[in-house]
């Protein structure tokens, strides 16, 4: 099964009121499993940034000048993202934006919908944790997930996290490190990296060295958590 793990930024919160995306990032999944492939541009919306998306993004109006608009683009993106299972934080906001490009770039592109089915990892979290809080941040702190690198809301960060978050919630796997520390800054052009997958190994029993690294990750977990990681508690429950 395929997924791509998707997050985008926009000119601001409002798309009835003509904002435009101004960042797109995706990771790929591939049976569950990051394959440390994803797509990342950042886009020139023909529009100012409102004061509070600058604030939240980092992005700056000048910064979009030389980038390119969503219709020069969107080919590459809908052929990295065809067929595939769409995992989105708040879905409704992603989709709707999404879509309005859509409709403006053409009608022959249709609707997010028409291509792939949509996962809301949001509707997921306030199913599995009613009445707290199932920000991003929450989650991540929630489930052990290592946020510290996200001072500022950016598309692919923020993909990677949702990505992490979403196999936490959905199987209690260890956090996954999906690659892309120390990855070179791209100038804002689409970046699509090779997929590259192995033959999947053998399962083998834990050594005592393994047991031992494992029992090393839950406490770093725990630390992160501030208290019981998930991981820990249905160890000790099982």
């Amino acid at each position: 099964m395929r997924q791509i793990v998707l997050d985008t930024e926009t000119t601001g919160l409002e798309v009835r009121q003509g904002h435009r995306l101004i960042e797109i990032a995706c990771v790929e999944l591939i049976e569950r499993r990051p394959t440390g492939r994803h797509y990342q541009t950042y886009l020139n919306p023909d529009r100012a940034i409102d004061e509070g998306a600058r604030e939240v993004t980092g992005i700056a109006d000048e910064f979009l000048l030389d980038k390119p608009r969503f219709p020069d683009i969107v080919e590459e993106f809908l052929a990295f993202i065809d067929g595939a299972e769409l995992i989105i934080h708040n879905a409704t906001f992603d989709v709707g934006f999404l879509n309005a490009e859509l409709a403006l770039a053409g009608e022959r592109y249709g609707r997010i919908s028409d291509r792939c089915p949509v996962l809301d990892t949001l509707v997921m979290a306030r199913e599995r944790y009613p009445g707290q809080r199932n920000s991003l941040d929450a989650l991540c702190k929630r489930l052990g997930v290592d946020n510290s690198a996200r001072d500022l809301h950016g598309g692919l960060i923020d993909a990677q996290l949702l990505a992490d978050v979403y196999l936490a919630m959905t199987s209690g796997q260890v956090v996954l490190d999906l690659g892309f520390e120390g990855a070179k800054e791209t100038g804002g052009k689409a970046v699509v990296t090779p997929l590259v997958l192995a033959r999947r190994p053998r399962v083998l029993r834990a050594s005592d060295e393994e047991l031992n690294a494992h029992a090393t990750r839950l406490d770093a977990l725990d630390k992160s958590a501030g208290g019981q990681s998930v991981w820990r508690k249905q160890e000790t429950e099982a």
